[in-house]
């Protein structure tokens, strides 16, 4: 009984190890690549939502780049001048849910932040 079982095991083993490999190739319509790359422009066109973390002078800014950069370097930090202050934007976020999740966080540190919509979106 122990050799039928043990010869059954090399049997059931042997075949398991004997695998095919294979390769995979894609055919994808060409269409569907221009509608990607139609996609793509469109979506680095699309405006974003930003936090305001502050605004004054020059110096002003230029301190609170500093800080949020040091706080938050994995969001994008900029001094936009908007005449007559500089205002510091940080982060560029695709959704309104995103950006108020990290706003609230952010309003901790820099109480004085608002949500900044883009330009071009109704949402």
């Amino acid at each position: 009984m122990r050799t039928a079982i043990f010869t059954l095991f090399l049997i059931m083993y042997s075949s398991f190890g004997q695998a095919q490999e294979g390769i995979v190739s894609i055919e994808q319509d060409q269409k569907i690549t221009k509608l990607l790359d139609i996609y793509k422009q469109m979506n680095a066109n699309a405006g974003f939502f930003t936090i305001q973390i502050g605004f004054g002078s020059y110096d002003t800014a230029a301190l609170l780049k500093s800080e949020a950069g040091i706080d938050y370097p994995q969001y994008d930090c900029n001094i936009i001048f908007d005449s007559p202050t500089y205002r510091v934007h940080l982060g560029r976020f695709k959704t309104k849910l995103e950006v108020e999740r990290i706003f609230n966080e952010v309003r901790k540190k820099y109480p004085e932040s608002i949500i900044l919509k883009p330009l071009n979106a109704n949402r």
